[in-house]
Order: C-alpha cells, then structure tokens, then sequence
C-alpha cells in the first residue's frame, strides 16, 4: 500500500511557498520511481503526487505516438484524447522540444481548450536522445499561476521518468 506524501507544513500562521512543496516532493518522486520500470504506473503516480501536492486544476501526461500525443495518466476533468503534432501548447512542446510556460490560454495562439476552466498552462517535454517521448500537461484555473519555479522543478520530476 501507498504512504501518504510527507509535505511541509505551515509553521506560525505562514503559508508553504512551491519552493517547499517542490524540495519536499521531488526526492519523493524519485523514491517512487526508481524501483519501477514501467512507464504508464510512473506517470500514473507523478500525476497524483503532483496533484495531490499542488492542487492544480488538471495535470497529466500526453505520449508521443507517432508524433501525435496520446492522453496518457492524469488526475482531473475529462480530457483531450489526441493532440496533433504543432497543434495547442501541448503540441508546440512538443513540436519545439522545450517546456513552455503560459500565463493566459486565451492568449496562446491555437490553444486547445480540452476545459473552459483552464486559465494558465505549463507543459514539460519528456526529451530523451533528441526525441520527445511524451508531455507532462499541468492546466490551473488562476491567470499567470506559474513561474520559473514551476519549471524548473518540474522539468526535474520529468527528467526522473526518462
């Protein structure tokens, strides 16, 4: 059985920053990943580390198949089953090979709305010997809700699927 994640807690009123969160979960992850070889039970289990941690709207993972992005594991509303190659910030993540921090949806040009809920966007490529393997897809439903924080501690989280 699954031991619940051990979080920072608030200390005298003051609230845990991301930055706690993030240093708390990530050794976490990497713990949780190392003995397992299969790749759909990891992403199964980062999505629900992550949500549960972080509590954004949706976050999920979309596989390369074919250069097409497949719905993978997630924790959150229904979601988009197919995303084609170039296509929404999920697609030019993958078509650019980097992650790509989006502050307001609606302002992204092609964005795909899988949920009119979705206000901000931050997607991390799974790039391994120069080819995008999947996606990891997180949707908040706040404006501007993510920063270079968020990156650079999820493309550590996603660096330990590859």
């Amino acid at each position: 059985m699954a031991e619940s994640l051990n979080l920072p807690s608030s200390q005298n009123g003051t609230a845990v920053n991301r930055e706690e969160i993030y240093r708390a979960i990530v050794p976490q992850v990497a713990s949780i990943v190392s003995d397992e070889d299969d790749q759909i039970a990891n992403m199964a289990n980062v999505a629900a580390v992550l949500r549960e941690a972080l509590g954004f709207f949706w976050i999920g993972f979309y596989r390369n198949e074919n250069g097409e992005l497949v719905l993978g594991p997630f924790q959150g509303t229904l979601a988009c089953t197919r995303i084609p190659y170039g296509k929404g910030v999920c697609g030019a993540a993958l078509e650019r090979k980097e992650t790509i921090l989006v502050p307001d949806v609606e302002a992204f040009p092609g964005h795909i709305a899988c949920s009119s809920l979705s206000k901000s966007e931050i997607v991390v490529p799974g790039v391994k010997e120069g080819e995008v393997l999947f996606v990891l897809d997180i949707d908040s439903d706040k404006l501007d809700d993510f920063t270079k924080t968020d990156q650079r501690h999820l493309e550590k989280v996603v660096d330990l699927l590859l």
